[in-house]
């Protein structure tokens, strides 16, 4: 075979790996975008709230100062002009509000009179239906900027930018543009000056019609309704623009005056119209069509999508934060209630446990580990026999085994079907009605076996969860895999062995009644996480399953994100499926009934909902770091860190651990929570798609030895092919 024919297949794999990746990433990378564009809309980065002082006015002509109100620099001009007797312009500011802006368009529609709003871009994108509804009742609509800053700080490019943004959400929400355009913080025209002199020259080659007023109800500072009436009501019938707002604050007192104000001076003669009616103008809309059209709904839509998932978003961090703040209560309540039940004096399970076990040890590619996993068994203070279910490997795990001639080992070969086939192999080779149930990469400690069988004294007790350690833990993937281990596993053991809902006896370390496994049809390889599968059925059959935290084992946990990927994607996935294969138990009546109101409900937010939502909480970090508010963010999420930090302390504390690896817990929820919404959101891809996945080996390194003191006499062993039983020699 050709080299380039060796290569292909491998860079095939190259091209495809990433496709795992690819999109849960997209997910995240879209659900990111959406919270960027809230924030850019809602003017939580972009707004500019500085404004400047008086300044000098001997730049402005005389005749703009001494003008009216409505400012037309377009095509060189300097011009002005202003409203004739007995016309009433009226105009609002800083809309559309959901609140008022309905409550004024309600108003003028009663009284039938038109005004000019001039709303801000951001409230425009974020309102359109109120948009629309202005220009289809005849108002005239006029641009105020997107996000409201004082012009006379910007440049010419963020000024076009303000325009065109502005414009853009007016084009999506009416189809039309508009000629009028009202500068925030704007005054009367004898307020021009120095500065806002040169942006209104600007303003009019950009083909805008600057409109200030001459008649300012100072209706935001709410002095009461009649002190807005008079203020908005101008002397000797002359005309006037007048300023109101319907938003930016509470505007009751603004609707209040409007029905008032309007029936009285139309009374006495005066005319509400659009400022380009008043001033016998062509319209001031242009409509829209084509490609500018549909950039413009584009963009509404596009806003609307973002407040609408960043709704929902919201709704999942109060979920994740119920979930968390539960979880974190019952394991500290529930872990010091199971902690103080073991270590009652006189606590027993029973009677004690001494007959002999068998220790089912399943092994597919385990050459580097097997030994130090055998060795560690020959020091256990429990009578055992060891039975190495050999699952097919090809680098000679069974012959390591055989070569080690140990008393009471014995190697049973067949070929590769599977962890679940591999360990029911087992069991049908096994001579103890105790069988305990290890991996092949795993190290007992002298007193495990001892410590795991005990609670088999009491006769309703079908599996026993032991404590799994994470051996290989001076990695920083390690260091963070132990504090899930002792903080995630060993504190939600606890936890649920309270509630009589162990969900999972743990592939390194468990052990079962024969009898109860054979009640249950014994490992199943209907899922990819058969040990979740059966320990689900024994709950299921009416038995009972504990934790024993003294049981430890030491195993080799994934030291590459690619490793740890496979593995928690196996156990994520396998997990759904054995939620999926005994959802009947939400219906059952009994023990299974029981299992299935609490148990399954309690792992199904737990191990499944919350781990896919905690990413919301490191997205809203990065939210209010950059829109705000920062301080709350920061502190909201130093609050969930710190009780966490609690847990973990209790969990390590509990599991007589060493505090000094939990100084990369801050960093282990940072990066951690991503890893898992990965695993999750492909599980769930997986499963919706109805993908499965292969019992996937990872690749050991054999770093997890004996270190248990003691010497292993080296014996003979005998190995068992097929179903053949063979005496131990």
């Amino acid at each position: 075979m050709s080299d380039r024919s060796h290569r292909a297949p491998a860079a095939a794999r190259r091209r495809r790996l990433p496709l795992r990746y690819l999109l849960p990433s997209l997910l995240l990378v879209a659900v990111i975008a959406m919270l960027m564009l809230r924030g850019y809309v809602h003017s939580e980065i972009l707004a500019d709230h500085r404004i400047r002082p008086e300044a000098a006015t001997d730049k402005v002509p005389e005749k703009i100062l001494d003008g009216g109100p409505v400012i037309d620099t377009r095509g060189g001009r300097e011009t002005s002009r202003s409203i004739g007797e007995h016309q009433l312009v009226l105009t609002f500011d800083d809309g559309p509000d959901p609140e008022w802006t309905p409550k004024v368009l309600d108003v003028l529609k009663k009284h039938d009179a038109h005004a000019v709003f001039f709303v801000t871009g951001t409230m425009a994108s974020r309102h359109p239906d109120l948009v629309r509804r202005m220009v289809d009742e005849g108002h005239e609509v006029g641009l105020h900027t997107f996000n409201h800053p004082d012009l006379s700080y910007q440049s010419k490019k963020r000024i076009d930018w303000e325009l065109s943004q502005n414009q853009l959400a007016l084009e999506g929400a009416a189809g039309v543009r508009t000629s009028l355009f009202r500068p925030p913080y704007s005054s009367f025209a004898d307020a021009m000056d120095d500065a806002s002199w040169p942006v209104t020259k600007y303003i009019g080659s950009r083909g805008y019609i600057t409109v200030v007023n001459n008649t300012d109800s100072e209706d935001w500072k709410r002095p009461g309704v009649d002190e807005i009436i008079r203020r908005a009501t101008p002397k000797g019938g002359k005309g006037a623009i007048v300023l109101m707002h319907d938003s930016g604050g509470n505007r009751s007192q603004t609707v209040a005056a409007l029905d008032r104000f309007l029936p009285e001076l139309q009374g006495s003669g005066y005319k509400f119209a659009n400022l380009t009616e008043a001033l016998g103008m062509p319209g001031a809309h242009t409509p829209v069509s084509g490609l500018e059209l549909w950039k413009g709904k584009a963009w509404v839509y596009a806003v609307e999508a973002s407040d609408n998932i960043t709704g929902v978003l919201v709704v999942g961090l109060a979920v994740i934060g119920v979930l968390v703040m539960s979880r974190f209560g019952l394991m500290l309540v529930l872990s010091g209630v199971h902690a103080r039940r073991v270590r009652r004096k006189g606590f027993a399970w029973g009677r004690p446990i001494t007959e002999p076990v068998s220790v089912l040890v399943p092994a597919f590619n385990e050459a580097k580990c097997i030994e130090n996993t055998v060795r560690s068994l020959m020091l256990s203070e429990h009578p055992i026999e060891v039975v190495v279910i050999d699952d097919g490997s090809t680098d000679g795990t069974a012959r390591i085994v055989e070569n080690m001639r140990l008393p009471g080992v014995r190697v049973v070969r067949q070929h590769n079907a599977g962890k679940p086939a591999a360990l029911n192999r087992g069991l049908a080779n096994a001579r103890f009605d105790l069988v305990v149930m290890m991996d092949g990469d795993t190290v007992f400690e002298p007193a495990t076996v001892r410590e795991l069988v005990q609670p088999f004294g009491d006769p309703s007790v079908g599996a026993v969860a032991g404590n799994a350690k994470v051996g290989n833990r001076d990695s920083l993937i390690g260091a963070w895999q132990h504090i899930e281990y002792v903080m995630g596993f060993n504190l939600d053991r606890r936890m649920y062995d309270i509630l009589r809902c162990m969900p999972t006896i743990p592939g390194a370390v468990g052990a079962f009644r024969r009898s109860a496994l054979e009640r249950v049809g014994g490992m199943s390889d209907d899922t990819l996480a058969e040990d979740t599968d059966v320990t689900m059925a024994l709950h299921r059959d009416g038995w009972r399953v504990v934790y024993a935290e003294k049981a430890r084992a030491w195993t080799e946990a994934p030291e590459t994100v690619q490793q740890l990927w496979s593995q928690r994607y196996r156990w994520s996935y396998g997990t759904m499926q054995a939620i999926w294969k005994h959802r009947r138990a939400l219906v059952d009546k009994g023990p299974s009934g029981r299992f299935g109101r609490v148990g399954l409900p309690l792992v199904s937010l737990f191990m499944v909902l919350a781990p896919l939502l905690a990413p919301l909480i490191d997205i809203f970090l990065i939210y209010g770091l950059v829109f705000g508010p920062t301080e709350k963010t920061v502190g909201a999420w130093f609050g969930v860190l710190a009780l966490q930090a609690v847990c973990a302390a209790y969990a390590f504390r509990l599991d007589k651990e060493r505090m000094t690896h939990l100084i990369s817990l801050p960093l282990q929820q940072l990066l951690y929570r991503q890893l898992m919404y990965v695993v999750l959101l492909q599980s769930w891809i997986t499963a919706l798609t109805g993908g499965r996945l292969r019992w996937q080996k990872l690749r050991r390194t054999g770093v997890v030895g004996v270190g248990l003191g003691g010497r292993v006499p080296h014996q003979r062993s005998t190995s068992v092919s097929g179903d053949e039983r063979r005496p131990v020699a």
